[in-house]
């Protein structure tokens, strides 16, 4: 009866468009000083400890690399490079989208971020080849959510602090799902350009290949810097992320030089803004899973699931459904900040692997940036091709069907996540 107070609650004021991170809040004011007696200074301790976490500190620091990289020249690199590389290719300059948002997704850790960075570049140069509008949206927007699967991620630290999970093993998890659902999207972008006859580009020498892979290997190796020093135990994710924005300002002010000193403030202001979102958002959401706990609403569902009968596949099915649902009316950060701690005690009755779920979790919420009404990258896209959102919806729509697709392999072929993570820490 409790739960659904409390979620009825959280819906109304949802629905009323007032944002998350303050529908959350106020549902657990509500609730707390209405129908239950804890006093008011346990609310106010567990605002300040709820973000006490040192992963927590990675999340401004990945926002701030990402900015440095996006205003930095970083992309533009990426995109030549990724054009040598495939564009000889059926759909070569689409698929060398797909390859730079893929490469810069590894050094950005955000979807929106990836999808500016790439599509604003890359959508006007296919428009200029011959390239429908809608064919080039639907690569750079479904594309452009590898930014939060291919590590570093912002959502898989998000993940972490609900659940207690190694940010490390989840960084390492998302590489092969990451790189398989590149191929993916890729074979779809290769098999409509085919199909249709997209223009084709002159297959670059090795020479050119090489000059590309120079001009871009600053960019490029921050991959190497960020997954090798996790990977080595050299340090923390949390300063990979600082190393990562430190790195991020120097290539882009002093290498490439494609950002002025005076530019460097607005980016400042800019993640920090950002970043205060997020962590509000993260603030009240703890709030929310601590209110869960004391009503003890996720041990009640662990206990309803499991007297039910549900086994390991329907409960995944539920959960997937679930969560694609979520995608409809919220945005990823807030979805996996409030379904988590619900339903991760569940999966792990049923002897679900925490990073494995965790994975599921990031997948299902690439999908929802994708479709409408809230998909976050949908309306990046819209800003930057001028496209309405129901006409990018229906470009979208292979490339959705195909991450829906993988979404089930991922999901019930456990092994695509933990083989890495299992590999590296065991």
């Amino acid at each position: 009866m409790n739960a659904l107070i409390i979620f009825t609650l959280l819906l109304l004021l949802m629905m009323t468009g007032m944002p998350i991170s303050i529908a959350l809040g106020l549902t657990v004011l509500t609730f707390l000083f209405t129908m239950t007696s804890v006093p008011i200074e346990s609310v106010a301790l567990k605002l300040f400890t709820g973000i006490e976490k040192f992963e927590i500190m990675a999340i401004p620091f990945f926002i701030l690399a990402g900015n440095f990289l996006t205003h930095g020249g970083v992309a533009r690199r990426m995109i030549n490079f990724a054009v040598s590389m495939v564009g000889h290719w059926h759909g070569g300059l689409a698929l060398a989208g797909v390859l730079a948002c893929a490469l810069f997704a590894a050094v950005s850790g955000s979807s929106p971020a990836t999808v500016v960075a790439i599509g604003s570049i890359i959508l006007p140069a296919m428009v200029k080849q011959g390239y429908p509008k809608g064919f080039g949206a639907g690569v750079i927007t479904t594309s452009g959510a590898l930014g939060i699967l291919i590590p570093p991620s912002i959502v898989m630290v998000m993940y972490s602090v609900s659940t207690n999970t190694s940010v490390g093993k989840l960084f390492m998890a998302g590489v092969i799902p990451g790189l398989l659902l590149a191929f993916f999207l890729g074979l779809t972008t290769w098999y409509l350009a085919r199909k249709h006859n997209y223009p084709r580009m002159k297959k670059a020498t090795w020479t050119e290949r090489l000059v590309a892979f120079r001009k871009s290997a600053w960019g490029l190796s921050l991959i190497v810097i960020v997954m090798g020093g996790i990977y080595s135990g050299m340090f923390t994710p949390t300063e990979a992320a600082a190393v990562a924005a430190v790195y991020a300002f120097i290539i882009a002010v002093f290498v490439y030089k494609d950002m002025s000193l005076k530019m460097v403030p607005k980016v400042l202001i800019d993640s920090a803004a950002m970043s205060a979102m997020l962590l509000y958002i993260i603030t009240n959401a703890v709030l929310f899973s601590f209110l869960m706990t004391s009503e003890s609403i996720p041990q009640v569902m662990a206990g309803w699931i499991l007297d039910s009968g549900f086994g390991m596949i329907s409960f995944l099915l539920v959960v997937n459904i679930l969560l694609l649902l979520a995608g409809n009316v919220t945005e990823p950060s807030s979805i996996v900040l409030i379904m988590a701690p619900i339903l991760y005690p569940v999966a792990m009755k049923l002897g679900i692997d925490p990073v494995h779920f965790g994975i599921i979790m990031v997948v299902n919420m690439e999908v929802g940036m994708c479709h409408p009404p809230v998909g976050l990258n949908l309306y990046v896209a819209s800003g930057i091709t001028k496209m309405g959102i129901t006409e990018l919806t229906v470009a979208v729509l292979p490339w959705l069907f195909t991450m829906l697709g993988f979404l089930l392999l991922v999901t019930y072929v456990p092994i695509i996540s933990t083989w890495l993570p299992d590999l590296i820490y065991n």
